[in-house]
């Protein structure tokens, strides 16, 4: 396990000194490169420390999107993937398709995990890769997808009011017949896995196991630009996406891990981790063997341990 960095407290911060360091750090921003190929991080200010209190944020936030329309990937037909059954769940007034195991039997109670795929959009590799590993391990799954992917409604934020759809497909999940609604966890890998860690700041699950996540969404968007449809020259924008400044306020036990060949995102969750544990909660940080796409079978078994302790 990597050990985290030294937990310091951010100095007080204007808005307008994040605005000069969030924002302008954001822009111009770089052009879209293959994810997880380079292995070291720009140098960017430490992201601000903005409290324990995500929910709260987020009641007070709306963002600003300056350009609306679907998910920029296609991703597959939404049938249902072999192993898996096809439901819909509600989301902010509308339908969204999701795959779930089949259902339980409502008498015998198991522990369930809400499964986020990467990239933004769906595919049936990702139920196979992602979802399948837990339900093997005895667990009932769950993947939504979400608003504007593979020619669903809404518009995609880039992880903002997704979160919306995440938190909603866990009800739709706790509800199917055979869960416990005691034991749902959450896990996602890259887009997925950054979901994961704000889901597990704005919901209520069990336990959070991310993947290859971005806690410090200035990273991901300097390389993926063309996701960026909101104001960035607001910094609470990046901020409201950035899970490392509410980290004190995980409201379960969280385990971030990637692999050994993508490093770009590892200081930022040493100190993600920092912060959780400065506030007293179980945070932890895994390097396994691999790089971005490799190292998905060595993640979701760190996950499955790390469910298992809880």
């Amino acid at each position: 396990m990597k050990r985290p960095t030294r937990f310091r407290k951010n100095p007080p911060m204007t808005p307008s000194r994040r605005s000069a360091l969030f924002g302008l750090a954001l822009l111009p921003l770089l052009p879209r490169l293959a994810l997880a190929q380079a292995t070291t991080s720009p140098a960017l200010p430490e992201p601000p420390d903005l409290g324990p209190d995500y929910r709260a944020a987020r009641s007070s936030f709306r963002t600003h999107l300056l350009r609306r329309g679907p998910a920029p990937d296609q991703g597959d037909a939404l049938s249902a993937p072999p192993g898996a059954e096809g439901l819909t769940y509600r989301s902010n007034g509308r339908d969204l398709v999701a795959w779930a195991s089949p259902a339980g039997n409502p008498t015998g109670l198991r522990p369930a995990v809400l499964v986020l795929h990467g990239g933004n959009a769906i595919w049936h590799g990702h139920w196979t890769d992602l979802a399948a590993p837990f339900v093997a391990a005895g667990y009932h799954a769950l993947m939504p997808t979400l608003r504007g992917e593979n020619g669903q409604p809404g518009d995609f934020s880039a992880f903002y009011d997704e979160t919306d759809d995440v938190l909603a497909a866990a009800e739709a999940l706790r509800a199917r017949p055979g869960v416990d609604p005691a034991r749902v966890f959450v896990s996602g890998h890259s887009v997925g896995g950054t979901l994961t860690l704000l889901a597990a700041l704005a919901g209520t699950f069990r336990g959070a196991a991310a993947l290859s996540p971005a806690p410090d969404t200035r990273l991901f968007f300097q390389r993926f630009a063309q996701d960026v449809r909101f104001d960035a020259s607001d910094p609470r924008e990046v901020e409201m996406r950035s899970a490392v400044c509410f980290a004190s306020g995980f409201r379960c036990p969280v385990l971030m891990s990637h692999g050994d060949r993508e490093t770009r995102s590892s200081a930022s969750i040493d100190l993600t981790v920092a912060r959780a544990r400065a506030a007293g909660l179980r945070a932890e940080h895994r390097v396994v063997a691999g790089d971005h796409m490799g190292s998905i079978p060595a993640g979701i078994a760190e996950g499955l341990r790390f469910f298992a302790s809880l």
